[in-house]
């Protein structure tokens, strides 16, 4: 009489330490690598790594220093050698002359806060941007924050040693700038371009192309000016006269004290403007942000 015995089963091999076993209770995977809840810092220190990192910063930055620099120690160097009394320059001070470097180079620091944020649109990093971090809000709070910075300090630098290089130029034909014109002439003009930056990084967050937010930034400055001038008609003398007072070269000049009409703008009023009309851009930025697909 023969018994049939059921095959031999094999064992069932060991679940792994963080696996558990069946019929057992799961007390979930637990990483080696540590987990950390991200924050603005982080979004901060991943900008701060694209922006010094891109080719576009180093030129856009170095012809604006250039320009700055420059132009500013061009325009001290004829004056100087052509005033031969405190008349010549009519009671004004030496920092006014830094003004025309300032205008000029606020186009480079106009292309660099564009393409902070359109450029990423063009090339799709703006894809990889979000996956990284999904909080539209927080990137662009950190696009913001690390442009305005190296803008800020980059004009800082570049007005301050222009400022004490034309005092000391002008020493004998000019008179010595106040306190206050010191601040103005310095912080005050740093801040009015970097906030002048900003808003082209907004508007650049806005239209989502290079050349269209450049394009548009560029009209900003230049178009009120230019319109104003070819403006003839008496009837249209008040029109003219608010291009002329509101226009942003005419602002930029009141920080020098030296404005290009008797009216309009006056002391500090120039960087309450920039700002009130950055913070309007930035939070229709914002509500676009949040509505598109990036």
């Amino acid at each position: 009489m023969s018994t049939h015995q059921p095959p031999l089963q094999q064992a069932a091999p060991a679940a792994p330490e963080w696996q558990a076993a069946p019929g057992g209770s799961y007390p979930g995977y637990v990483s080696p690598i540590p987990v950390v809840r991200t924050h603005l810092g982080h979004a901060i220190t991943s900008e701060w790594t694209k922006i010094r990192s891109v080719r576009s910063t180093i030129w856009t930055l170095g012809v604006f220093v250039l320009l700055v620099i420059g132009i500013g120690l061009l325009a001290g160097a004829v004056v100087s050698n052509s005033a031969s009394s405190p008349d010549d320059l009519s009671g004004s001070n030496a920092l006014s002359l830094g003004f025309f470097g300032l205008l000029l180079g606020s186009m480079c620091i106009i292309t660099l806060g564009v393409l902070t944020t359109a450029s990423e649109y063009g090339t799709g990093m703006i894809r990889t941007t979000m996956v990284a971090c999904p909080s539209r809000a927080r990137v662009l709070a950190a696009k913001a924050i690390v442009f305005f910075a190296v803008a800020f300090v980059i004009t800082l630098a570049a007005s301050a040693f222009v400022a004490m290089t034309q005092v000391s130029m002008l020493n004998d034909v000019a008179r010595t700038p106040t306190g206050g014109e010191w601040l103005k002439g310095t912080v005050g003009v740093s801040l009015y371009i970097a906030l002048l930056g900003l808003l082209s990084l907004i508007i650049g967050s806005i239209i989502r192309h290079s050349a269209g937010a450049i394009t548009i930034m560029i009209g900003a400055v230049l178009a009120p000016l230019v319109i104003a001038l070819f403006m003839f008609s008496s009837s249209l003398e008040k029109v003219r006269n608010a291009l002329f007072e509101y226009s942003i070269p005419n602002q930029l000049s009141v920080f020098y004290s030296n404005s290009l009409s008797d009216s309009g703008p006056s002391g500090w009023d120039p960087l309450w403007i920039i700002l009130g009309v950055t913070a309007v851009a930035f939070a229709g930025a914002y509500a676009l942000l949040e509505k598109r697909d990036v």
